[in-house]
């Protein structure tokens, strides 16, 4: 029987977890007082998860508590080795919500938190709202992803899981791209205009933004819809995508007020997202991963399904053919209240 009064918990929001010396695991966290006081940022050295809330508790007067663990930061180099080992032991503790966000994290991740305490007391916090913020709203800014999205993703066998990346110094916590896994190690991370076509295609299919310096172009409010097909023997993928958006900072020579030069940066942003949608996916294709689940087209009714290792044996040797159809509008008198 486990007795416990309210000022004797302290509640844990986040774990961040890294290499450690002697292959051990360095896990830290952030201690919330439930009275006003000055928080600490603790760490051990484990060999194993739980030994960290066991050592926790004989350095804290408080008892450590994982009902309000909201948030898994990972660096890189850890989640290069798998991801298992650290996720059995959160997703059998049936006090941990599978709801919590995983993070992969680029630099040291506690060296921010220290830094930051001064300026931002319930930074631990604010985190946790951000992640809430653009999971719950869709925004199609940044990936976010919970640990039992991440299972689904794992154990499919049309799927590769995923992850947001973080790359953290004292001064910034910047999102830098979606992190994509083989079975449960880290391999590659999509960034800059991979990760934007990775939303528009397979995540929210909506970004608030996309900037093309190449192109001297912002684009806003952009949506798109996909329609993807196989040919009858799996040896091709025909990728149609309809974007519509609103030209919000062009630096060019082109008037975007005219119909015509319109028109011809339509045909350039058209042929841009064109090609790098082709070298997104050959990219994911060497690698023999399949993020974006397109493997999931190939489930029918009253059909059965073909193995992970037929899908595999496709989607390797697989041609893509692939088409946008774009249609941009300016910001003028006449719609800006649309």
């Amino acid at each position: 029987m486990e007795n416990n009064t309210i000022e004797e918990l302290a509640p844990v929001i986040f774990w961040s977890i890294s290499n450690g010396e002697n292959g051990k695991f360095t896990i830290s966290t952030l201690v919330p007082p439930l009275i006003n006081e000055k928080k600490r940022l603790l760490s051990q050295q484990v060999d194993l998860m739980k030994q960290g809330i066991q050592g926790f508790n004989l350095i804290h007067y408080r008892e450590m508590k994982l009902g309000q663990l909201r948030m898994l930061f990972i660096q890189d180099d850890v989640a290069k080795k798998g991801l298992i080992p650290l996720l059995n032991m959160i997703s059998m503790d049936p006090n941990i919500t599978q709801r919590l966000y995983l993070v992969i994290v680029q630099g040291n991740f506690d060296e921010y938190i220290a830094s930051q305490l001064i300026k931002q007391e319930n930074l631990d916090y604010f985190l946790y709202r951000m992640f809430h913020h653009y999971e719950r709203n869709n925004q199609g800014e940044i990936t976010v992803v919970n640990l039992h999205q991440y299972l689904k993703r794992l154990y499919t066998p049309y799927s590769d899981p995923i992850l947001p990346v973080f790359k953290v110094n004292k001064e910034n916590f910047a999102y830098k791209g979606t992190a994509v896994f083989k079975d449960d190690k880290l391999i590659t991370t999509a960034t800059h205009i991979d990760d934007h076509i990775f939303q528009l295609i397979s995540n929210d299919y909506y970004l608030k933004l996309l900037p093309i310096p190449e192109l001297s172009v912002s684009i806003g409010q952009l949506r798109s819809h996909v329609d993807m097909k196989f040919n009858e023997d799996y040896s091709s993928l025909s990728v149609k995508v309809d974007l519509s958006g609103r030209i919000e900072d062009y630096q060019a020579d082109m008037q975007v007020l005219d119909q015509g030069q319109l028109l011809r940066l339509n045909q350039e942003v058209e042929r841009y997202m064109e090609t790098h949608t082709s070298d997104l996916l050959v990219k994911l294709q060497k690698l023999k991963v399949d993020p974006i689940q397109i493997g999931n087209l190939t489930l029918a009714p009253f059909r059965q399904p073909m193995s992970e290792e037929t899908w595999l044996s496709y989607w390797e040797k697989m041609k893509f053919e692939v088409d946008y159809e774009m249609r941009l509008e300016t910001l003028t008198i006449d719609n800006k209240d649309k």
